[in-house]
């Protein structure tokens, strides 16, 4: 996960600021159920299938997801394609490194259900995207839970909206706080969503200035465990291809579970965002308590997606149902 907020300007936002109530009404757990009742299970035969060609469709789903839905909302708006005359979302450099098994598996799914005649071009990109999401987490070990259904697509996808709303890997809880706050998340709610980081990958040039870089006066991050310090240049020497790739989680990294607060605890939190979230005062006590407690965690995470996938939400005024996941409807 880069990290995430919503930013819309001019009459855009007021439009959606106008039905964002009536859009998270519209938001249910059957919404399909007289349209496309099998949705659920469709989608989950696609994103098992997919899981077993290979694991990174598990951080890469998740990853995108809270990409999408923290720029303009979650409306499938970061899988549009760009064109000559549009440059989208996923080609803003926060975007570009997200993983092609991600939007491949909503595509996927997207055709498994277009194949069933009474689900044909009655489910969103942007459903599919948070079904998906919902599946790679069982996949990976997390918690089931059930999906809020009923979102629509959105109509506008812009490179220019994604600067400033999406979290970084140097950002500190402060920062953090005001991303997260943007889009009615607490703070509980941005530590919960921060283990996405408790799998998938990153690449060395997210890290270089921790490893060697850090200040004038010292070259590693005094809170970065010392040992660990030393495999992270082992595998991301200074003159490695900063493309170059390592775990996010170096105890469990294929693992959905709560030894990423455990890795906090010993000072193994890949990011200075994830490392900060156990060296400040005021987010510490919660990753203690769930470094104890998986269960008190899964809820706490179950609780922080519900939220996540509301943010933004299009209706039939604003959004509509994409026929392609990754290019805007045209008659």
């Amino acid at each position: 996960m880069a990290r995430f907020s919503m930013v819309l300007v001019g009459a855009v936002c007021l439009t959606i600021s106008v039905f964002s109530h009536t859009t998270t009404a519209q938001l249910s757990r059957n919404f399909y159920s007289k349209t496309c009742s099998n949705v659920e299970q469709i989608v989950e035969n696609v994103v098992n299938k997919k899981v077993k060609q290979t694991f990174v469709t598990i951080p890469a789903t998740l990853r995108l997801f809270f990409h999408d839905c923290f720029v303009n909302g979650c409306d499938a708006s970061v899988m549009i394609q760009s064109t000559p005359k549009n440059k989208a979302e996923k080609d803003h450099s926060d975007n570009v490194s997200l993983a092609g098994d991600g939007f491949d598996v909503v595509i996927q799914a997207k055709k498994a259900l277009d194949a069933t005649p009474h689900c044909r071009n009655k489910v969103s990109c942007a459903d599919i995207l948070t079904l998906a999401t919902r599946d790679v987490v069982v996949a990976a070990g997390g918690p089931s839970y059930e999906v809020e259904l009923g979102r629509f697509d959105g109509l506008v996808s812009t490179a220019s909206s994604v600067k400033g709303n999406l979290p970084g890997p140097s950002d500190n809880v402060d920062k953090l706080n005001t991303l997260f706050k943007k889009n009615k998340l607490t703070q509980e709610d941005m530590i919960a969503l921060s283990t996405a980081h408790t799998f998938g990958f990153a690449h060395c040039g997210k890290v270089f200035n921790r490893i060697y870089n850090f200040n004038r006066t010292i070259s590693v991050d005094p809170t970065l465990n010392k040992a660990y310090a030393k495999e992270i240049q082992m595998a991301c020497p200074k003159n490695v291809d900063p493309r170059i790739a390592i775990h996010m989680d170096p105890v469990t990294p294929k693992k959905f579970d709560n030894i990423y607060f455990k890795n906090l605890q010993q000072g193994k939190g890949l990011f200075t965002s994830d490392q900060v979230l156990f060296t400040d005062s005021r987010s510490r006590p919660t990753v203690d308590a769930w470094a104890r407690n998986s269960q008190a965690f899964n809820r706490a995470f179950v609780t922080a997606m519900t939220k996540l996938g509301r943010i933004g939400v299009k209706n039939s005024h604003n959004g509509n149902i994409r026929r392609d996941c990754g290019a805007f409807n045209y008659y």
